[in-house]
């Protein structure tokens, strides 16, 4: 953690004198609150998950810093807003690291966490409530307030699903029929494929967001596959999946126009390709070693604060930094996924797994879209991307992997319990 705030604070102050040449004068109390912040979520763990595995807050801690220099260094009413969401963010952490003592209890409640997800899902689609912006309607206004109930669907179904399957996973384990060399259960138990399959598909349709689709539909399969360890279901979903984005593609002109930005910006340049192709003109800009913090422009790039960040990245500390942030993201799947294996309740392991899924396939989805190895799709980079409504859930994420972590480690009696 302190190596994580030295890094910070360090980029901080080279940010600074890269764009005014002079150190801001908030320079104090800007390091003195980053130590207090990352301390309270430090001390938290310490007292309430002692046991949880030591590398999943400081890497969180390391991808949330980085991403607030960049953020500073674009706007400084932008960081104002992102520090106040980053205090919300670590008292959400610490808020459940507080109230779920022992995961095992959220079970009582999957049914309840699988209305509220679901509720939060389709609550950008009731007028007078939800709204469109960017291209998409997944934001919701509540007075003055605004924000994106999807990010916290996402733990709300993870819940129920690890909860779902762990119950029923001896029964959608039944051998059925086989289907082109594939052993495939019994049709009743593609039922909750068909319900995740039909919600991505009203979600992508209605809401126009690609990116949330691919990732709530990607979530239950993986989970449903590591529940059955049936190779038929991630088949079967697989092909849904390419089912649904064909029809798309067939149907919906914003769908063709992904497609098509992402196999040619540079035809469509002064249009829909620009901010692709400024993404890229600004890590050829970076090179190896990046232009330095604070000396390139990434302000040309229209969405550099939430989906093009990791290119500001790219332009200001090179494919050296840019690997820095892939390789943490990597650290960070592996300690989500090392805490599925380490423990041997049904329940947690598949939390684990479920709550890792989300956040590897969320970077991997935004990572691939800016650097054009898939089409684009609006979501953003995990702790790094500005917004609260993401930062805030990703800690309560964190929060409930290091709980998994903890739960196993007195389990192993590695702590007391």
């Amino acid at each position: 953690m302190l190596l994580a705030a030295v890094i910070t604070g360090t980029a901080y102050m080279l940010a600074a004198l890269g764009k005014n040449a002079s150190l801001p004068a908030r320079v104090g109390p800007f390091l003195a609150s980053l130590f207090l912040v990352m301390g309270c979520a430090h001390f938290g763990v310490r007292r309430f998950a002692q046991g949880a595995t030591p590398l999943l807050l400081p890497l969180a801690a390391l991808l949330h810093g980085i991403g607030y220099v960049m953020i500073a260094r674009l706007s400084d009413r932008l960081a104002g807003l992102q520090a106040m969401w980053s205090v919300g963010g670590v008292a959400a952490f610490l808020f459940v690291l507080v109230a779920v003592p022992r995961v095992t209890d959220l079970l009582r409640y999957q049914y309840t966490f699988l209305a509220v997800g679901l509720s939060l899902q389709l609550l950008p689609l009731v007028p007078g409530v939800g709204f469109s912006s960017g291209g998409a309607r997944i934001w919701v206004s509540v007075g003055p307030i605004n924000f994106q109930p999807g990010e916290f669907a996402k733990l709300c179904l993870a819940v129920f699903f690890a909860g779902y399957l762990a119950e029923q996973r001896e029964v959608m384990s039944t051998a059925g029929k086989r289907i082109l060399g594939i052993q495939l259960p019994e049709m009743r138990s593609f039922l909750p494929v068909l319900l995740a399959w039909g919600v991505s598909v009203v979600v992508m349709v209605a809401e126009k967001d690609l990116g949330s689709s691919l990732l709530f539909f990607t979530l239950f399969v993986v989970m449903l596959w590591v529940a059955t360890e049936r190779t038929g279901y991630l088949v079967f979903g697989g092909g849904l999946f390419m089912v649904g984005a064909f029809v798309a593609y067939q149907l919906f002109g914003h769908v063709r126009d992904r497609v098509t930005i992402w196999l040619d910006p540079w035809s469509h340049y002064n249009a829909k390709g620009y901010q692709i192709a400024q993404g890229m003109f600004g890590f050829a800009e970076g090179g190896l070693s990046g232009t330095g913090l604070g000396l390139g422009d990434p302000g040309r790039i229209p969405a550099v604060k939430n989906d093009f960040i990791f290119a500001a990245i790219g332009e200001e500390m090179g494919l050296f930094g840019a690997t820095a942030v892939l390789v943490a993201f990597v650290l960070f799947v592996g300690s989500g996924l090392r805490t599925a294996l380490r423990t041997d309740n049904a329940f947690e392991k598949l939390l684990a797994v479920g709550l890792t899924t989300i956040l590897g396939v969320q970077a991997f989805i935004i990572l691939a879209g800016v650097l054009r190895v898939l089409p684009l799709t609006g979501v953003t980079l995990p702790f790094m991307s500005y917004g609260g409504s993401s930062l805030v859930s990703n800690y309560m994420l964190l929060a409930l992997l290091i709980a998994v972590s903890h739960s196993s480690a007195r389990r192993l009696h590695e702590v007391p319990r």
